[in-house]
Order: structure tokens, then C-alpha cells, then sequence
């Protein structure tokens, strides 16, 4: 294995470790990054609680979710979420997957969620609800197969998260580090959102300053520093 892609590796098990410190994931949820190698292959943990995933988890998969790198570990179930969100979206190169208790209520009422503070702005300023029972009625809620996973993929279309309707939400970036940060500032986003609505009527950012965040808080120094600050708590 080459040196970045060892690299690459050793990074999707610290965003598992990142994730869970951060509460966004617990005993369930997942992340993945795509093959820099080969882009129809993406890299994910077997089905393992993320805050204990280690090297040895690492499966190889191609976007259709079938292992291609003869692993006899269970993978997970839903999988499929991160090969169709990968198949769908090429500049997309790693999927978060979470049920964040703090962006449940927004997929189940009518409430939107949308920006709030300027760290948050990432998440961006449409975010879709996807509810599997359109298209598949009564089912367990989980992604179980690519015909699920593609109809997902459809309705997050261009956005960055959608939401899935009981279940919880699927979080896009560039890399590792924007679908991990992201899905942790949505998470606290959703939170703050939360705590403001019942105070009265909130004062959203406005799509120019959304933009002008999101630029700002995914720059490489602030995305350092970010980075930087989150990994430091899992090492302590």
C-alpha cells in the first residue's frame, strides 16, 4: 500500500474516534472515503461501534457496496447510503452517516433547519428530508440496498446534507476532514436552532452570509485549526 493511502486510512479512523467524542455518532453511524486510486471504490469500517473502529476494520468496497478486497468481516448494513452518495456525486469524496439526536426533530416536523451561526453555514441552506416510505412504505428505516440508496442520493441532489425522515441524516464533503467537521457543526447547528426557536423568531444567516461563512470556515487555516482542536480531544 502506498504512503498516501496509508495515510488516507490512518485518517478515516481518527474521524470514527473524532465522530464519537464528538457525540455525533454512538454505538451506530459510519464514514467513508472514496479510493483516491480508484474512484469506484470507496474505503469504510466494518460493522463495528465507530469510537472503537481500528485499521484492521478497513473494508474496501465498490460504489455498488459488494467487497472487493475478500474480507470475511461483517460490513455494514447500510453501506449502500455511502456507495450511492459517491456514485451520485463525483466531487463528493466522503459520506458521514449519523442519527444526531439534535437533527431527528427537523425530518419529522415541519420545521426546517437552516443556518443559524456562522460556523454552521456549511450545512448549507437547503437540506431535503428523504422519508423511505414514499417509495418503499413499511420497512425497518434502513438503507438496505442500492435501489434505496439511489433514491436517497436523488433527493440530496446538489445539497451538502439530507435528512432521513425517523432516522437521521447523511452528511457530504470533499474529504475526510469537510464530511466530518460538517456533521459535527450540524449537529450543534440543529442543537442551537433548537434552543433559539422557542425564545421567539430567529434570525437566520442570509444566503450571502452563508456563503461568505462557508467560504471562511473551510479555508485551509480554519480547517486546520479545526481539525486540529477535535483530534487533540481524542488523544488526551
Amino acid at each position: 500500500m502506498d504512503g498516501k493511502l496509508d495515510e488516507l486510512l490512518d485518517e478515516l479512523v481518527i474521524a470514527n474516534h473524532v465522530l464519537a467524542n464528538e457525540n455525533v455518532v454512538d454505538s451506530f453511524g459510519h464514514i467513508s472515503v472514496r479510493n483516491p486510486n480508484n474512484p469506484k471504490h470507496f474505503f469504510i469500517s466494518c460493522s463495528r461501534s465507530p469510537e472503537i473502529v481500528c485499521r484492521d476494520d478497513i473494508m474496501e468496497f465498490d460504489l455498488e457496496g459488494n467487497s472487493v478486497d475478500g474480507s470475511t468481516l461483517t460490513p455494514y448494513g447500510e453501506r449502500f447510503i455511502h456507495g450511492a452518495l459517491l456514485e451520485a456525486r463525483p466531487e463528493v469524496h466522503s459520506v458521514v452517516h449519523n442519527h444526531s439526536l439534535s437533527v431527528i426533530p427537523f425530518g419529522v416536523t415541519g420545521a426546517q433547519l437552516q443556518p443559524i451561526i456562522h460556523t454552521g453555514a456549511g450545512i448549507g441552506r437547503e437540506i431535503p428530508i428523504w422519508d423511505i416510505y414514499d417509495k418503499f412504505g413499511d420497512t425497518d428505516l434502513l438503507v438496505r440496498n442500492m435501489d434505496q440508496g439511489r433514491d436517497l442520493a436523488k433527493c440530496l441532489g446538489n445539497n451538502s446534507v439530507v435528512l432521513m425522515r425517523g432516522h437521521g441524516c447523511s452528511v457530504t464533503g470533499p474529504d475526510i476532514k469537510g464530511a466530518t467537521v460538517t456533521a459535527v457543526y450540524l449537529q450543534i447547528s440543529a442543537a442551537l436552532q433548537l434552543q433559539s426557536m422557542p425564545l421567539g423568531d430567529v434570525r437566520y444567516l442570509t444566503p450571502g452570509e452563508s456563503e461568505k461563512c462557508t467560504e471562511m470556515f473551510y479555508s485551509g487555516l480554519a480547517m486546520d485549526r479545526v481539525w486540529e482542536n477535535l483530534t487533540s480531544r481524542i488523544t488526551k
